[in-house]
């Protein structure tokens, strides 16, 4: 995550306050200004507690640490909300009452992280012990001591959820204590709502939300978790697509085969799904799996301007990832999230490089996420890819 420059608080700041812009731009940057160490602090202290979801114990340390951070300032009703299983990671709540109010919003982010691989983390860095570096590691940036003279705007902190998503965590509370310490008047009621298993697919979200709907009571939900442009510039989005799972295995003979005694006799299931997956799609990036798209709500004429008024990033991106040409050759990047996706998130069927041997394995297997856009229901789209299957 970049160093959170003014940005960074202003991101929220505009959601709680009522007064003019220019006045909350300057409030906020002589803040910033003022309490950057203070922020950075508690920031890296956040990120260096663990937060898997499957770690109960330290996914209950960060929901500690937020109660503190809330607390600190000053949110009311500070409260731990729970699935019906007591093993299943809680939400964090708070709320903050505003006399005369006539709404209310929910500020929501999670605080839990993506599962990882320390052997695979950037540099052979430690994901939980914060680093700071100049820049981009993949850039040559230098890694600098913690707590530096002054934080530079493109100063990076690299650790396990940094961006993805205590960041929106961070971001929520230290706007609301912006506020509270300029003396900014928020518009609405304020409650805020942390997840602790979004990144293990919100498995007790539904049932959370069921058993406390009183309490969460509102008239918007805000998401402080969402992409940036790839240009570096904020934006709004007012719609994500929904995602579900199926893991294909292919079976083949009981027992691993040599290839030199079988081969050209007994099937190969990597060979089968690799050709089964092939089937899926065509060379122009479209499923080809049977009514995929038909239940896909259409665009609305000012949706479609929306669309074409967001600032290109295509030769950008092409150019940064070293990707020759896109899927969807007759869709620009924009165009082509709102049409339902199919993806093969990774492949597996015996060993490779050092460890690969003259075998025709027994098995092979392939995880897949659909995305899903306005009027898929992901039953209906998991079929459609096993009738495809059976089929």
């Amino acid at each position: 995550m970049k160093k959170p420059s003014l940005l960074f608080l202003l991101s929220c700041a505009f959601v709680f306050s009522v007064q003019p812009q220019s006045a909350s731009v300057q409030k906020v940057s002589e803040y910033s200004r003022l309490h950057e160490a203070d922020i950075m602090n508690e920031f890296i202290s956040f990120l260096s507690i663990p937060n898997v979801a499957s770690d109960s114990v330290n996914i209950r340390r960060n929901a500690d640490f937020i109660m503190n951070m809330m607390k600190k300032r000053g949110i009311g009703n500070v409260q731990l909300l729970n699935a019906d299983n007591p093993s299943a990671p809680p939400a964090v709540y708070g709320e903050v009452k505003v006399p005369g109010a006539i709404s209310t919003i929910v500020l929501y982010a999670h605080y839990d992280g993506q599962p990882v691989n320390p052997l695979q983390w950037a540099k052979g860095l430690d994901p939980f012990i914060p680093k700071l570096f100049s820049g981009r590691i993949d850039k040559d940036a230098k890694e600098i001591a913690i707590p530096p003279d002054a934080y530079q705007p493109d100063y990076r902190i690299y650790a396990r959820g940094a961006s993805d998503d205590k960041a929106g965590v961070a971001a929520i509370l230290n706007a609301y204590e912006v506020i509270t310490k300029t003396g900014m008047l928020p518009a609405s009621n304020i409650k805020f709502f942390f997840e602790g298993e979004e990144e293990a697919g919100s498995t007790h979200l539904a049932e959370i939300l069921e058993n406390h709907k009183s309490l969460l009571q509102s008239d918007l939900w805000i998401i402080c978790d969402g992409p940036v442009h790839q240009s570096g510039k904020k934006q709004v989005i007012f719609g994500v697509r929904g995602d579900t799972h199926i893991e294909v295995t292919v079976f083949a003979a009981k027992r691993p085969l040599h290839s030199g005694h079988y081969g050209n006799w007994s099937p190969n299931p990597g060979m089968q799904l690799a050709k089964l997956l092939a089937s899926m799609k065509d060379d122009n990036g479209k499923v080809t799996i049977k009514g995929f798209y038909d239940d896909v709500t259409p665009l609305s004429v000012s949706e479609k301007k929306a669309l074409q008024e967001i600032p290109s990033v295509e030769e950008q991106m092409k150019t940064e990832l070293g990707i020759a040409k896109r899927e969807m050759h007759d869709r620009n990047l924009y165009e082509a999230l709102m049409m339902p996706s199919l993806n093969v998130n990774g492949m597996q069927s015996a060993n490779t490089g050092k460890l690969a041997a003259n075998i025709i394995p027994t098995t092979a297997t392939a995880s897949l996420d659909l995305r899903l856009v306005s009027g898929n229901d992901w039953k209906r789209q998991q079929q459609k890819v096993i009738d495809h299957i059976k089929a």
